[in-house]
């Protein structure tokens, strides 16, 4: 693993800390599937752990709600709580697990209580900003990957152990 050095206006995912950080993201959020703007927010927080590049997470008042739908499946985070997954399901697809949130957080991570995060390589589009997300590799994780952003991150083949 080489580590990429940040150039102006980047952050490196290595300077990120562990445990995470939650900060709020002055960046517009806005997700497109199906032609349906499913997220438009300038809300959102974010997610800072060492070697992901940062989780985005936007209050469900910015969500169509209507398209959502919880599922049974859930997983555990070290330092968020119980993770709770939802379908979206537009007029011509349905997307099992798409998104997830946390109902229960941990108090170091209230301020995300409800949120819901967005698994961008499952979806048509994902914007921060003006920049069009690239996913995360893996399907584990959910991180949005922008030019402001360098790694190399965990999620790809041989990173599990990082």
């Amino acid at each position: 693993m080489e580590r990429v050095i940040p150039g102006p206006g980047q952050e490196s995912v290595w300077d990120y800390p562990r445990p995470p950080r939650l900060e709020v993201t002055s960046k517009r959020v806005r997700i497109l599937h199906d032609g349906i703007v499913v997220v438009d927010s300038v809300n959102a927080m974010r997610v800072l752990e060492t070697s992901h590049p940062p989780g985005i997470y936007v209050p469900p008042s910015d969500v169509r709600l209507d398209l959502l739908s919880r599922t049974s499946r859930s997983t555990m985070c070290e330092w968020k709580g119980a993770a709770t997954y939802w379908t979206l399901d537009t007029r011509t697809s349905r997307l099992e697990d798409v998104a997830w949130s946390y109902e229960r957080p941990v108090r170091a991570f209230a301020g995300l209580r409800s949120h819901l995060s967005f698994y961008p390589g499952r979806l048509d589009a994902c914007w921060l900003g003006d920049e069009r997300v690239d996913p995360q590799e893996g399907g584990f994780y959910g991180g949005w990957i922008t030019p402001d952003v360098v790694g190399p991150f965990k999620g790809g083949p041989g990173t599990w152990g990082w």
